[in-house]
């Protein structure tokens, strides 16, 4: 082995993350784990994953389940298409491969939401394969030890750097090595506060020994984020309130939501108007921030007491359910927090 993956390999052994639920699992562990932890942290997955797996314990437990469902349990752990995909997998494993997982690294590969890297760490921690990896721990850090300008999104860094991943993997311990990438990363090798002094790399660091820690890997210049604006109307009749299915794809696809009223959709009186609605009482609560990646979403909260259940309930797609009942469906973040508030009040 090279001195770069032996001395991590030893530092992993002694220094790295143990006692994960899905280190040393089957595959299907595995993969879950993966997409549950791309851009989304340990300590916030751990909870998701251990209600996850005791909802859909095997592949075809998962593939058997409605989408909803799976929304449900996957509900405030965010980048929604990840559980779409991650359920939609699941039906193609039973129908394609009788519900046992690919073997083959192409096979994984064509699965949805799967991409090299993530099919890479599947059949390296699964199986031992001789896979590189490259997710955006693992970017920061060869980008710092080899030295490599540039913004690791930029094609021509990102081909270095998956030449420098291949180049630099071990011929054994590969599942030890590949962990030992990830704990860098995720504990040592921080975009922040890197703890250089702790690094078991770091006399062989070109960006440690050249002071250039804090500038690789290279930033791209920020852009201005865009800023939205909605409202959302918290229509209550009793402790029921009106939710209403998005659309399978786009941002919170195919979870339950307030109607809502985007900028030049009319004002709230024009929709109550058009729906047949009869408010009793109505108050305006304040305006509060979620931020997306590549936006800002500014949201201005109507609760409105209904006189009667309207008529558009008995549409598809729209239903009165309990405050308590919605608080476990498939709902994202900000109407958790609203229906939370809701709740307490």
């Amino acid at each position: 082995m090279s001195s770069f993956s032996s001395q991590l390999v030893s530092w992993q052994r002694q220094h790295g993350r143990h006692g994960l639920p899905w280190q040393g699992a089957d595959v299907y562990r595995v993969w879950l784990s993966e997409i549950m932890l791309q851009q989304t942290q340990v300590a916030t997955v751990l909870p998701y994953y251990q209600r996850f797996i005791a909802a859909f314990p095997t592949v075809a437990a998962l593939a058997a389940a409605s989408q909803e469902q799976v929304l449900a349990y996957w509900s405030g752990l965010g980048y929604y298409a990840r559980g779409r995909n991650l359920h939609h997998a699941a039906q193609l494993i039973v129908e394609q491969y009788h519900g046992k997982f690919p073997r083959r690294y192409e096979q994984i590969l064509e699965l949805p939401g799967i991409g090299r890297s993530t099919a890479a760490a599947i059949c390296a921690l699964a199986w031992h394969e001789r896979r590189a990896i490259l997710d955006g721990n693992v970017k920061r850090v060869l980008a710092r030890y080899c030295g490599i300008e540039g913004a690791t999104g930029d094609k021509a860094v990102e081909a270095q750097l998956w030449q420098r991943a291949e180049t630099l993997l071990p011929q054994r311990y590969i599942a030890i090595y590949t962990q030992a990438l990830m704990d860098m990363g995720a504990t040592l090798c921080t975009r922040s506060k890197p703890k250089c002094g702790e690094c078991p790399v770091q006399a062989g660091c070109v960006a440690c020994q050249t002071d250039r820690v804090h500038v690789l890997p290279t930033s791209r210049p920020r852009k201005a984020v865009p800023e939205k604006h909605t409202t959302f109307l918290l229509l209550l009749h009793g402790n029921d309130i009106l939710l209403e299915k998005r659309a399978p794809s786009g941002i919170w696809g195919g979870l339950w939501c307030p109607p809502q009223l985007e900028d030049g959709q009319g004002v709230v009186a024009g929709y109550l108007q058009r729906n047949g609605i009869t408010v009793s009482e109505r108050t305006e609560l304040d305006e509060f921030t979620h931020t997306f990646t590549h936006f800002k979403l500014h949201i201005t909260p109507v609760l409105l007491c209904v006189e009667h259940k309207p008529l558009q309930a008995q549409q598809p797609g729209i239903i009165w359910l309990d405050v308590e009942e919605a608080l476990n469906g498939a709902i994202p973040t900000p109407v958790r927090m609203l229906l939370e508030k809701l709740r307490r009040s």
